[in-house]
């Protein structure tokens, strides 16, 4: 399809890459396990640091069980202290798009990580419910690293194979969303029955680890990373005047699409960093589970993304080669609706075993569906791509907000059961603003394209 077919030029002289590239020296081929330099090796770095904040940021739910009762901590207390969590990232992942923009995703991402580390470690010091809100709130601000990720995936990658890089990119970095919630309760164990030491003091020092693991990943990202396949970061020139701050943000605040996909993605990635926010507790409170077992059931949620977030990116991929964008989107209409009817369906199962299923249906519907809606971003805007990269991604912080403020804030009369299940019927709402979404080169899901002769860089420049 056009879509493609503009931006996925092969140049054949290869310019010393070791991976097949196009004309911007973009890379027209994805290999997961290759470490080649700089396609593959930014891929490597930029969803390994994200999987360090994932990990820092979702290290405290498994342990809360331990910690509500160390600090005397109230519902209504653990909930605003989720809802911080995710305020504290929806400032900062709109502020990194800009930032991505201006100073190269490198500089960006690293800058965060080391910023936010010593927060990670300020979680041992806590005592009291305001301070336990506090470093949530601040631990946050982290997750903006997905923006520099995504940002940072769609410079290295050409339009044939940015939806894959993301999706991998992204999908291996949430991991770590489940990984903690199986490394954390064990390493709390360890201190508490291998070396004796107090619970009230084996989970404080527990969060030395996500620390230390935080700012060693920003530190590898600064030394090996390359932000474009050509070198390091610097502002591009277009008509011979250079782009300033004020002119890309403005451009990426006005188009309607970027609104668009950011409400699209609170309720599959929103509703993702919710789950992974309450799910533990859910099966610790409602089936009576011991806290290892509910840690390692909602780890297998979080785990999901190593698959499903990559098959979102396959399939906008696949799709987009065959049915242009409409492909794309179709695509991710369809999956997030289906996402949405087995959160409906989590919240009426009545059996520990029958939930822990259809929770693995969940996962794997909505996790892949937040892998298209990055499938179609960078086809948003190249000349403000940080900050549409930034508005869909707070888009899902934000809908993480909305989610736990409405119905999991400690304050609501629903059950949590119930609020499972209402959350399920707001993505089905929310999913249909998707068919709103056009693109005149392109097209949308039910109109096909109304300018196809526009030159490909112009496009890009002005939309």
């Amino acid at each position: 399809m056009e879509e493609e077919k503009s931006q996925s030029k092969i140049d054949h002289s290869r310019n010393n890459f070791s991976i097949a590239v196009d004309y911007d020296h973009k890379a027209t081929e994805f290999r997961p396990f290759s470490l080649s330099s700089p396609h593959m090796r930014a891929f490597h770095l930029a969803w390994l640091s994200l999987f360090s904040c994932f990990f820092s940021t979702f290290a405290i739910p498994p342990l809360l069980e331990v910690i509500r009762k160390d600090l005397n901590l109230t519902q209504t207390d653990i909930g605003t202290a989720g809802i911080a969590s995710f305020i504290g990232s929806i400032f900062s992942r709109l502020a990194m798009g800009p930032a991505c923009d201006v100073f190269g995703p490198r500089v960006a991402s690293a800058t965060l990580s080391l910023l936010t580390a010593p927060v990670v470690l300020s979680t041992s010091l806590i005592s009291s419910a305001k301070s336990f809100i506090l470093v949530r709130f601040l631990i946050g601000f982290s997750l903006a690293n997905f923006v520099a990720s995504q940002f940072w995936m769609s410079s290295m990658f050409s339009g044939c194979t940015v939806g894959l890089a993301n999706g991998f990119a992204a999908g291996w970095a949430n991991v770590g969303s489940g990984v903690t919630q199986l490394v954390m309760p064990l390493v709390y164990t360890l201190f508490t029955t291998s070396f004796n030491i107090p619970s009230f003091i084996s989970w404080r020092i527990a969060f030395i680890f996500p620390a230390i693991f935080q700012a060693a990943t920003a530190i590898l990202v600064l030394v090996y990373g390359q932000d474009l396949p050509d070198g390091n970061y610097k502002r591009k020139i277009t008509n011979n005047q250079s782009e300033n701050f004020c002119s890309v943000l403005f451009n990426g605040l006005k188009n309607y699409r970027g609104w668009l996909l950011g409400l699209t993605y609170g309720f599959c990635f929103g509703v993702e960093l919710t789950t992974d926010n309450i799910i533990a507790a859910y099966f610790y409170d409602r089936f009576h589970v011991n806290i290892e077992m509910a840690g390692g059931i909602a780890a297998s949620f979080g785990l999901a993304n190593c698959v499903s977030r990559p098959v979102g990116g396959i399939i906008s991929d696949k799709m987009g080669k065959r049915f242009g964008m409409r492909g794309r989107l179709w695509s991710l209409w369809a999956v997030q609706m289906v996402a949405g009817l087995m959160c409906v369906l989590l919240g009426r199962v009545n059996t520990v075993w029958a939930s822990v299923l259809v929770m693995a249906c969940f996962s794997l519907f909505v996790q892949a569906a937040s892998g298209l809606t990055f499938g179609i971003v960078p086809f948003v805007s190249k000349r403000s791509l940080g900050v549409i990269s930034g508005m869909t991604g707070s888009g899902g912080t934000l809908g993480a907000v909305i989610t736990q403020l409405l119905l999991f804030s400690g304050s609501t009369k629903f059950s949590t059961q119930t609020s499972i299940s209402i959350m399920g019927l707001m993505m089905i709402v929310f999913t249909l603003p998707i068919t709103l979404v056009y693109f005149p080169k392109w097209g949308g899901m039910f109109y096909g394209p109304s300018n196809i002769d526009e030159d490909d860089e112009n496009y890009h420049l002005l939309h």
